[in-house]
């Protein structure tokens, strides 16, 4: 069914919003250069996976690296390339990323792009939960699926893969079979079987220190990098109202 053109106003007022909440002043943009310069240096190669509105893939230009943004949404696809098409160091993959290659179908919450998802476990669990009040997924397209590996093949070993997929972080790492040196995933405490399933599959990748973020505020919450067990105990204990944040794994 074709998108009417209500629909796509909401659709536009949702990102002009996600731009004005994610492209923020000097001090967020200060934080995020801090917390990647952690991982990148300049001429590395990064995957932005879930790149919405791309304003990691501003923190990791600036940082000198380059930029694999891969983003299945038709608006926030438009987004990326009228920011960044330009760009000859940034390469925008418009396909999500699963356990296998293919098509799925992805529900868009029009008035909020940013938290579409290719999960049906993430609506279910989102429906009624504290902090996810409003919103809504009233429409859903097919789109592409590649794997990992195969962004691996295509593009080369990135030195860092940040997976933001809105519950669809699981699946995603289940088809990693090459680990880069370090990589981050997305959790919320309406799903904490994910963080659960993305921290095994770490580990079982060779992943062996650990960390985390709550929220935006792009500072990692521990002094000193942890085990997976410490981890997963940090964020078995997280209240209900913490509901995001993102987990960080290094090799070494």
């Amino acid at each position: 069914m074709r998108e009417s053109w209500y629909d796509s106003l909401r659709t536009i007022r949702g990102v002009v919003r996600s731009l004005r909440i994610y492209y923020g002043g000097k001090a967020r943009r200060a934080a995020m250069h801090s917390l990647y310069g952690e991982f990148v240096r300049p001429g590395d190669l990064v995957f932005d996976v879930g790149a919405h509105v791309g304003d990691r893939i501003g923190a990791f230009r600036r940082l000198g690296a380059r930029v694999v943004a891969v983003e299945p949404q038709p608006a926030l696809i438009t987004t990326l390339k009228l920011i960044y098409g330009r760009d000859r160091a940034v390469t925008i993959e418009p396909v999500a990323v699963g356990a296998d290659a293919g098509v799925i179908d992805l529900k868009l919450n029009i008035d909020n792009p940013t938290v579409s998802t290719a999960s049906d476990a993430f609506l279910r669990a989102a429906d009624g939960a504290v902090g996810w009040e409003g919103q809504a997924w009233t429409r859903s397209i097919r789109v592409p699926v590649v794997t990992l590996d195969a962004l691996i093949a295509r593009h080369g070993m990135p030195v860092f893969i940040k997976i933001d997929v809105e519950g669809f972080e699981a699946q995603a790492l289940a088809a990693l079979t090459r680990p880069p040196p370090a990589l981050s995933f997305e959790f919320t405490t309406i799903q904490r079987d994910v963080a659960a399933a993305c921290l095994k599959r770490c580990a079982a990748l060779g992943y062996t220190r650990f960390n985390a973020m709550l929220g935006e505020s792009h500072a990692l919450v521990h002094p000193e990098w942890q085990s997976a067990d410490e981890i997963a105990a940090w964020l078995d204990a997280l209240p209900q109202s913490a509901n995001s944040g993102d987990v960080y794994a290094k090799l070494a």
